[in-house]
């Protein structure tokens, strides 16, 4: 059984309260919600943000949709976990272990560690570079007032967490900062689509059509874009082509950020910290709807829509009237037109000498005509830093920065300290020492402090060496965490008479199977073709999500075969 101890006295009043009509019992829940905003602060981090600031780049409004969708999926199977962790009373790494596979056990602990390590790097480069481009210009550009400011981002996290390890008053004292934390997100973002709602500078009727699902953009380029690529002429099929696997890229990203691995490890061990039981079950599903859901709809929609607002179709910032590529964002218009280039051209690249490639591409990106150039500089992805810049014309230079700026701050922040406390149940499940303190802020110090020296290690080389394979692993294991989960709610021997019975059984199994079949198909989207330095990655990713499926079905069938 756990080693966290269930808050009897709470389990009692809501036993009362659950009796009630449900309008009775949500000022209740509001008091005592908690977990759901920690995953919203762990997801409103750098990966959502720069999925959504593609999303609006490339596609308009016309995926407003897919975020939000993929959020309902991944709050299907959080509400599983939590269903299966609050009416076993068990910690969830020890009913995989005992239920399905300790194969499967350690690799969903493992692969969280490698992701909270991993993304912790990307983190502390975005809040370092909120203050030093949007908070406090001035320190821009130096590279010990870079230091400075992730040491002072480590310190902030680490003191937070230390409060959630002091346990009673420190644990609501460090999710009402977390709560403000994903408040003030929101609030930013909000500032930002009011202003530009007052502005005139957004068309809210398509603005809304596009929370209406269309899949024919899943592949093809939105009207604007598809405009422009038309103008190509005979280019115009090596552009689509490209912007196809731009958006698929896309869209897997927007998904795989929704939900990662790690939140899956995160929701059950915050739920028994707090001390919640079976009697717990409904206050679990509100906070998920109110405290993840909510505050994800909200802020991630706003950035798609101030995105697009400012950058969709677009090509004035990247390049002058000529044609000629702004010196600023060189870096960036090259690598699309460089890919333009080798696609459309790669016959001919194949034939020359391997030492003169390279000087061919960049004497054909630089003969391309002003048509193909413009559409090159649409499709650049666009960093936060520039989307601030650009409100700053709307909203005043100081007011648009930093409003913008005070949001992708409290993105990171919160998505540090998120990543370090799971790291730190992580770690403890590993020594299986549950519910000890010291071991959980020692393992929480572990992504810290990988983070703090991003300078060091996240640069454009590192990104491909340490980015790829942990998408790859995370893509690998979510669906595998998915149907782990989907398994134990099947499983009487850990449910026992909570186990759902008829309709309601029905109901579950067919969401969580839709879920499950959703992320896989995305993982096996995003795998397929995957390369490191010539490895297949993905492939190599690929069999082990089939053998792990493999393996987890049959652990469950026969370890649920034998008597309890």
């Amino acid at each position: 059984m756990s080693e966290y101890q269930p808050n009897l006295e709470e389990a009692a009043e809501l036993a009362e309260i659950n009796r009630l009509p449900l309008s009775r019992r949500l000022g209740y829940y509001a008091k005592k919600s908690g977990p759901g905003w920690l995953q919203a602060a762990i997801t409103l981090g750098g990966g959502s943000l720069a999925s959504a600031l593609f999303l609006g780049v490339i596609l308009n409004y016309h995926l407003m949709w897919l975020q939000p969708l993929a959020m309902i999926l991944g709050v299907v199977m959080l509400c599983a976990i939590s269903y299966v962790t609050l009416s076993s009373q068990r910690r969830p790494f020890e009913s995989v272990k005992t239920f399905v596979s300790p194969v499967l056990a350690w690799g969903w602990l493992l692969a969280a560690m490698l992701a909270n390590m991993v993304w912790c790097l990307p983190q502390f480069a975005l809040g370092t570079g909120a203050v030093q481009q949007n908070l406090i210009p001035s320190l821009d550009g130096s590279k010990s007032a870079t230091w400075a400011v992730g040491a002072a981002l480590l310190v902030s996290a680490a003191l937070a967490v230390r409060a959630y390890d002091s346990g009673g008053r420190g644990v609501r004292v460090f999710e009402g900062i977390l709560k403000a934390m994903v408040g003030i997100v929101v609030v930013s973002f909000f500032l930002v689509v009011g202003r530009l709602t007052v502005s005139g500078s957004l068309d809210w009727g398509l603005i809304l059509s596009g929370f209406l699902p269309d899949v024919s953009l899943l592949k093809n380029p939105s009207p604007v874009i598809g405009a422009a690529i038309a103008e190509t002429g005979a280019n115009a099929a090596t552009w689509t082509s490209l912007i196809a696997g731009d958006q698929r890229d896309i869209i897997i990203a927007a998904f795989g950020t929704a939900v990662g691995i790690n939140m899956t490890f995160l929701l059950p061990y915050s739920m028994l910290r707090k001390g919640w039981t079976r009697e717990h079950r409904g206050l679990a599903v509100m906070d998920l709807g109110v405290g993840l859901f909510v505050p994800f709809l909200l802020a991630t929609s706003c950035i798609v829509i101030a995105a697009a607002s400012q950058f969709h179709g677009k090509s004035e910032d990247i390049l002058s009237a000529d044609g000629t590529v702004i010196a600023a964002k060189a870096g960036g218009y090259n690598a699309v037109a460089d890919r333009f280039v080798k696609a459309r051209f790669s016959g001919e690249i194949a034939a020359l000498p391997e030492a003169d490639r390279a000087a061919k591409v960049a004497e054909w990106r630089e003969a391309l005509p002003l048509s193909d150039r413009k559409v090159a500089a649409m499709l650049v992805s666009r960093k936060d830093s520039d989307l601030a810049k650009s409100l700053s014309a709307l909203a005043g230079e100081g007011v648009g920065r930093i409003v913008f700026g005070v949001g992708v701050l409290g993105m990171a922040l919160s998505t540090i300290i998120i990543l370090m406390l799971i790291n730190g149940f992580c770690l403890c499940e590993a020594f299986n020492r549950a519910g000890d303190r010291k071991l959980h802020f020692l393992g929480s110090l572990v992504p810290g402090l990988i983070g703090v020296c991003f300078p060091l290690i996240w640069n454009d080389q590192s990104r491909a060496k340490l980015a790829v394979p942990t998408s790859v692993i995370g893509a690998s294991l979510l669906p595998i965490a998915y149907f782990t989960f989907l398994l134990l709610m099947n499983s009487p021997r850990l449910l026992g008479e909570a186990m759902p019975r008829g309709g309601k059984r029905f109901v579950l199994n067919a969401l969580m199977i839709f879920a499950t079949s959703v992320a896989t198909f995305g993982s096996v989207w995003a795998l397929r073709g995957k390369e490191v330095d010539g490895i297949p990655v993905g492939t190599i990713g690929l069999v082990v999500l089939v053998a792990l499926f493999l393996l987890g079905l049959f652990g469950f069938l026969s370890k649920n075969r034998r008597k309890a």
